[in-house]
């Protein structure tokens, strides 16, 4: 009995000693351990050799840690220049042959010579209108004729058409004319000449304000048919192609309007001035010949 118990045990012991011989012969040997070179101290804290590193830690301390990238700045793009448009009066000058440049120049005088006219016009006509009102200051308030004269302004036009009627009245007529019809004439006669001098001009103003729409007409048409033609020998007849350089050749008559209506308004103006004026004259006239033919004012 106790042999078999003792047989039981001696097999659990065996098989115990088999089953920890196999643990140990599947365990790998253990690495041996680097030895630190000679001299140097571990750091204070430093993981010890053969720890396992710590879940997610980098491989590398913090001083390895890659610097941020610097950040990138965009050049900024300089604004672009202003297209210069290939329409407008400037191109055309430069585009244009001496034809379209002639009209242009010629559109430019007319202006000029339009402005010039009315300018010096209504400074004439301002100076003769305020003579007209010395002339009912002075003249009409004097004692005798040639003092009232002496009382006018040399170059005043009044005075021109009294010292007429003077000299006729001195003349006593002739035996075919009477007194009266002698002054009145000499009177008509200077008045002639004055109203010729207010005139002076005044033609160029209505030749201006009916011709310069056809002479920008014709800038227009000119400008067109050399159009078509560049367009006919490049072979585009697209919208573009027609109608910038048509566009362009119609600021011709544009000018030519820009001349033609100010010439044409400051016609009318002129006039409507100088009918004022020989109004004022006709009516000096006729009380001066009143007056020569019968003494009294």
């Amino acid at each position: 009995m106790i042999s078999k118990h003792l047989a039981i045990a001696a097999a659990i012991v065996f098989l115990s000693a088999a089953s920890v011989g196999q643990a140990l012969a599947q365990t790998p040997p253990a690495q041996p351990a680097m030895a630190a070179p000679s001299g140097a101290t571990p750091a204070a804290g430093a993981p010890a050799a053969g720890a396992p590193a710590a879940p997610g830690a980098s491989m590398s301390g913090p001083s390895a840690a890659p610097a941020p990238a610097p950040a990138v700045t965009e050049p900024v793009a300089a604004p672009a220049a202003p297209k210069e448009s290939p329409y407008g009066l400037v191109p055309l000058w430069k585009n244009g042959d001496f034809v379209i440049r002639a009209v242009i120049v010629l559109l430019g005088i007319m202006s000029a010579g339009t402005w010039y006219i009315f300018i010096t016009k209504y400074l004439e006509q301002a100076r003769v209108l305020g003579q007209a009102k010395t002339v009912e200051r002075r003249f009409w308030s004097s004692n005798n004729l040639n003092e009232g004269i002496d009382k006018l302004p040399k170059s005043s036009v009044f005075r021109s058409v009294a010292e007429s009627g003077v000299r006729a009245a001195a003349g006593q007529g002739t035996g075919l004319v009477n007194l009266n019809d002698w002054i009145g004439m000499s009177l008509n006669r200077q008045l002639d000449e004055a109203n010729a001098q207010m005139q002076t001009g005044i033609a160029f103003l209505a030749s201006v304000g009916s011709t310069s729409p056809f002479i920008g007409l014709f800038g227009t048409v000119w400008g067109i048919l050399n159009a078509l033609i560049a367009i006919g020998i490049a072979g585009q007849a697209s919208i573009d192609k027609v109608a910038g350089p048509v566009g362009t050749a119609l600021i011709a008559t544009a000018l030519g309007l820009l001349v033609a209506v100010p010439a044409v308004l400051l016609y009318n103006y002129v006039v409507r001035r100088n009918k004022v004026i020989n109004e004022k004259l006709r009516s000096f006239a006729a009380d001066l010949q009143t007056y020569l033919v019968t003494n009294k004012k």
